[in-house]
């Protein structure tokens, strides 16, 4: 649990708010990337996943991600719980555009989580997708997002490692580093360097 008063201070918005924006810093998002958020509001309560869902708690999320989205402009995905197999609440627009596999159900508490409800019932069009590659996620209370990040994540080590009692894990994926020993992946001072004979 956190031992720093000062982190006791401040509200679930704003350890959320101040937890994402270290990521996407960290991992340069910028507008139009793909953000996925993983997570057990009953965690962030202290209580063991999947037993107390609450929708005030999962407000004060959603308000937390929205004031960074606001700043930067990447798009939010947020993650069921495994009874609906993990699948993702997007936007209808978003997913059409990057031809995710659209699957029908509606998130509620018992069965996609408080938070995935809530996200479903705030968007304008909301749809359910099977899967997507994100840029980078959020996972608050052990959600276990990573099914859905592009390889290779990254981790990121933030500064408020709880959301109320729930351990936070963060990551952004890069590309793949390809080839071998010879391998550059920064433009070389020199032009022959790096080049095959």
């Amino acid at each position: 649990m956190t031992t720093d008063p000062k982190e006791k201070e401040l509200s679930i918005a704003e350890q959320v708010e101040r937890s994402l924006t270290e990521l996407a810093e960290a991992g340069g998002l910028r507008p139009g990337r793909i953000v996925a958020i993983g997570c057990s509001t009953s965690e962030v309560q202290g209580r063991r996943i999947g037993t107390s869902g609450a929708e005030s708690v999962a407000e004060q999320i959603y308000e937390g991600v929205a004031r960074v989205r606001g700043k930067i402009g990447f798009e939010v995905v947020w993650q069921c719980c495994e009874h609906l197999n993990r699948a993702l609440v997007a936007p209808r627009e978003l997913a059409e555009a990057r031809g995710w596999e659209i699957v029908s159900a509606v998130p509620v508490r018992r069965a996609g989580g408080s938070m995935a409800a809530l996200a479903y019932r705030k968007l304008s069009d909301p749809c359910l997708v099977e899967s997507v590659r994100a840029d980078a996620g959020l996972d608050i209370g052990e959600t276990l997002i990573g099914m859905h990040l592009r390889p290779v994540a990254v981790p990121v080590r933030p500064s408020v490692p709880w959301i109320g009692e729930a351990r936070l894990t963060m990551a952004f994926s890069r590309p793949k580093l390809i080839g071998g020993e010879r391998a550059v992946y920064a433009l070389p001072d020199s032009p022959d360097a790096g080049t095959c004979d």
